[in-house]
């Protein structure tokens, strides 16, 4: 038996066991959580992300779901991933708006041309003064669990605005 660790009975497992439960725990407490504030939130939280957005010359990132949806819960997982949460501070304001069971907000869906029909997640991209400029028609990130962190940082880079030495081969700007 290969010792792992310097340990010969059996505790180096035991301690890789544990660890893997642990890293199991954290990824299902993330799992657990809730990105999705309550639905009469999202009017005051795109107007602040709108202001922010203005005063620091950023994109407002609005992504539509619930915190029922598992595909939401990919693409928050995604957003987050180290690469594309730098593109995404650096370049959005993010707000998330509750759906609830498809029964709310669907006026704001509907005034930034979200068709919820075809599922959530879905976003919509809208400027620093919060001219709509590209809003999700069929349904690309509804299936995010057969995608991968690469397609959100792509989605990232070609919404973010245009700066002076940034380019689309240059990720992080």
């Amino acid at each position: 038996m290969r010792r792992l660790g310097g340990w010969s009975n059996g505790s180096g497992w035991l301690l890789v066991a544990l660890c893997v439960a642990l890293a199991g725990s954290a990824l299902a407490q993330e799992w657990a959580r809730d990105i999705y504030p309550p639905p009469q939130q999202a009017e005051a939280d795109l107007t602040a992300a709108l202001h922010r957005a203005a005063a620091e010359h950023k994109r407002v990132l609005v992504d539509f779901g619930g915190n029922w949806c598992g595909d939401c819960k990919v693409l928050d997982y995604y957003l987050h991933q180290p690469q594309n949460a730098a593109l995404l501070k650096k370049n959005f304001e993010l707000v998330d708006v509750n759906i609830g069971e498809y029964d709310r907000n669907v006026a704001l869906a509907e005034k930034y041309q979200i068709p919820l029909k075809r599922g959530v997640p879905a976003v919509a991209v809208l400027d620093e003064h919060g001219k709509l400029l590209y809003s999700q028609k069929q349904g690309e990130f509804e299936s995010m669990r057969k995608l991968d962190a690469s397609a959100v940082t792509q989605f990232l880079v070609r919404w973010r605005p245009e700066r002076a030495g940034c380019s689309v081969m240059v990720v992080n700007c």
